[in-house]
């Protein structure tokens, strides 16, 4: 089961990363240690409601550190990089469009962009967004990559995540996602890619009962500071706030930390 909900500065000119024709492999990086965690591996059983069950954090993710394995690139000298095309073939097919969504293809883009990692290091990631925020969201991420802002994965969300069982430990930083809001039969503002969902374990959803992704309970608890959260009035939603987007962490019920949006909702 897929995460999500839901007048610009001048832009320097981006650097040119040029993307492979198709991503490299995302196994973890080879390593003489086992991981602290495998993402993907522990599948929930599942709620009356097709969520995971609620379950304690693990250890091991409480305070969430693991390594970002590669699926592009990584930027040259270390430098923040973006780059602004149409959709390449290859990404439309893995992505989750199809022709019912409510997004023309010719009317998304395929970024590419810098982030540091939880591991310290600097990588590239990948995302569809609506034409005509592309330009404003590299901006916002350059300032993520300026502040060395932690994201752990950014990759386009796949077909089979949609319906996968859930495993409550992703962590993927998306926008783009064909499919409606949660809870509701309207599209959801991902499914125009006019929405961000930002480290998704480390600033869950909440509503009730329910916490998304399932095992990020820990993550509820704003008051222990940890890195990759997004408190409210901190410098990411003042930077998302610059470009006219909403940060969904501000709503009541339910409560979408990950999530920002340019529609509000």
């Amino acid at each position: 089961m897929a995460l999500g909900a839901c007048a610009a500065p001048k832009q320097p000119q981006p650097a040119t990363v040029t993307p492979p024709e198709s991503p490299v492999s995302s196994a973890p990086p080879t390593s003489t240690q086992a991981p602290a965690w495998q993402v993907g591996a522990h599948p929930l059983p599942l709620r009356p409601d097709g969520y995971g069950v609620i379950e304690p954090t693990p250890d091991a993710l409480r305070d969430r550190n693991l390594p970002t394995a590669d699926i592009l690139p990584p930027p040259a000298n270390g430098q923040y990089a973006a780059t602004v095309n149409g959709v390449p073939a290859d990404v439309l097919a893995r992505s989750t469009w199809q022709a019912a969504c409510p997004v023309k293809v010719s009317d998304l883009r395929y970024l590419t962009m810098s982030f540091w990692g939880f591991d310290g290091k600097a990588h590239t990631g990948e995302m569809l967004v609506d034409a005509s925020v592309a330009q404003n969201v590299t901006a916002v991420f350059g300032k993520l990559f300026a502040a060395r802002f932690p994201i752990e994965e950014m990759r386009v969300t796949a077909p089979a995540e949609l319906d996968a069982h859930p495993t409550g430990d992703g962590n993927n930083t998306s926008a783009f996602v064909c499919r409606p809001a949660r809870g509701q039969t309207s599209w959801s503002a991902h499914a125009y890619g006019l929405a961000v969902d930002l480290d998704p374990f480390c600033n869950p959803y909440t509503k009730g009962d329910l916490v998304l992704p399932e095992l990020a309970s820990a993550y509820v608890d704003r008051t222990w500071k940890r890195r990759g959260m997004v408190l409210a009035g901190d410098a990411t939603v003042r930077d998302f706030a610059a470009i006219g987007w909403s940060w969904g962490g501000s709503w009541s019920s339910p409560t979408d930390r990950m999530h920002f949006t340019a529609t509000g909702g």
